[in-house]
């Protein structure tokens, strides 16, 4: 296995900084909004080190294999929107064409079903990246 190239930055707006991990198969990246926040990297980094760990392992095996067979760990949630699921947290996300995953929001898990109002705050943030990409104003531009 090749090493992980996992990015912690403290701030981003440009495209590489968002990535969590990049690998063959896919890019893992945080979602942000137009004044820059991430909740999902924030919850995360409000982790202890070893729920952290939980994540990048699936994010790194989903990067470099392309799919994670055990539903225990990454399972389709619905509409679009799919689910890491590194115990007890749940890392809600979607696919977007260009090989690339965007992590919408991220929780940690207290009942058997997904939250009604974290798959709705997940299409929520789906639908602004989607918007915000075709108007080509979610990445900063080089040289800005």
């Amino acid at each position: 296995m090749r090493p992980c190239r996992y990015i912690d930055t403290l701030n981003f707006m440009k495209e590489q900084d968002a990535i969590i991990y990049s690998g063959s198969q896919f890019t893992i990246e945080w979602y942000f909004d137009e004044s820059g926040n991430c909740p999902a990297r924030d919850y995360y980094r409000s982790l202890i080190e070893d729920r952290r760990v939980k994540f990048i392992k699936l994010a790194r095996l989903m990067g470099e294999v392309g799919k994670i067979f055990d539903s225990t760990k990454f399972r389709n949630e619905g509409d679009q929107i799919y689910a890491f699921k590194p115990q007890p947290d749940r890392y809600l996300c979607f696919f977007v064409v260009g090989r690339k995953i965007v992590v919408t929001n991220a929780f940690e898990k207290k009942t058997q079903k997904l939250p009604a109002k974290e798959k709705q705050r997940a299409l929520r943030i789906k639908d602004s990246f989607e918007k915000r990409f075709k108007k080509g104003n979610y990445y900063e531009k080089e040289g800005r």
